[in-house]
């Protein structure tokens, strides 16, 4: 027994798919199947039955998995102090970026502080990756991210998350400048139920803001008609532009608007917040290195005045 097979085994159990657990450790499923199959021949008992159009655990793998969690957590904070002792910083750090929030470069660097860190640094390997928002905080409390940039679609930060707000801006109804109705010249804002009937143009299922817009639309009593989606704010914008729709997007920069010949109408009643924010588990990072880039995302990207959310150490 080595503690690979007990990290393929909790990984298959978790995802309850053997093709979903390979590619989450970015192993082909076969060798997965096989370390496991080798952990059941030593233990002498079947621990999953892939009988099923899912894999569930046998009565002898509920057993065992607790403790396959348990000698895991032990081996990580096993290395955790030996690296602590020789003030070296090893190991990966994952971090998660929302769809899309590549689009708020003007009011976060993020690959300068990556690049930073990772001169301070370089026996750590970061990983990056991009998703939903949702999918990031399911990553997240499950151990496969340390750190996210995600969008909040609520107020308060999710259940066992701290977060830090790196971009709070206003949501902007974004409009071609032949749209009569949206458009007349002294017009600068829109309540919401007046894109009850429009075709709208937004983020995908999943982000911070898409969430943000169809919460303020069902407490206005109206489900919002997507025309179209995409991850990214300037391409929605651009769509909007040939008149397909009216974008909800974060405030564009000035420049942006003109160049492409758009109105934009701060949505009001109510009025709609896009945020950025770091995220992690709110009992911290897992590891010495992911501990320090937090701590250097931190102070590094956070606008002055921004506090902390959440039920962690940090929190207020």
């Amino acid at each position: 027994m080595d503690i690979r097979q007990l990290r393929y085994f909790v990984t298959v159990a978790e995802e309850a798919n053997f093709t979903r657990a390979a590619a989450r450790l970015h192993l082909a499923q076969p060798g997965v199947s096989a370390q496991v199959r080798r952990l059941e021949k030593e233990l002498g008992h079947p621990l999953l039955d892939r009988s099923g159009r899912s894999v569930t655990l046998t009565e002898v793998g509920e057993a065992v998995l607790p403790y396959a969690r348990a000698a895991l957590t032990a081996v990580e904070a096993a290395r955790q102090t030996a690296e602590e002792f020789t003030g070296l910083l090893r190991g990966q750090v994952t971090l998660g970026l929302v769809s899309g929030a590549a689009a708020a470069a003007h009011e976060f660097d993020l690959a300068a502080v990556l690049a930073g860190f990772h001169e301070d640094h370089p026996k750590v390997e970061i990983a990056l990756t991009e998703d939903t928002s949702e999918r990031m905080l399911t990553a997240l409390n499950r151990g496969d991210l340390d750190i996210a940039v995600i969008g909040l679609a609520d107020e308060e930060p999710p259940p066992g998350t701290s977060v830090q707000v790196l971009v709070d801006e206003p949501l902007v109804a974004a409009v071609a400048p032949d749209d009569g109705a949206l458009t007349p010249p002294d017009r600068t804002s829109i309540p919401l139920a007046e894109l009850r009937d429009r075709p709208l143009i937004s983020l995908p299922r999943g982000t911070g803001l898409r969430g943000v817009l169809d919460r303020a639309c069902a407490r206005a009593g109206f489900q919002p008609r997507i025309a179209f989606e995409a991850a990214a704010p300037l391409f929605l914008a651009q769509l909007a532009a040939r008149g397909l729709g009216v974008a909800v997007v974060p405030a564009l920069p000035a420049g942006v608007a003109a160049a492409l010949g758009l109105r934009t109408l701060e949505i009001t009643e109510p009025r709609l917040r896009g945020r950025v924010a770091l995220a992690w588990r709110a009992d911290g990072p897992s590891s010495p290195a992911a501990t320090v880039l937090l701590d250097l995302l931190r102070k590094t990207l956070t606008p002055p005045g921004e506090k902390c959310l959440g039920t962690g150490p940090d929190a207020p």
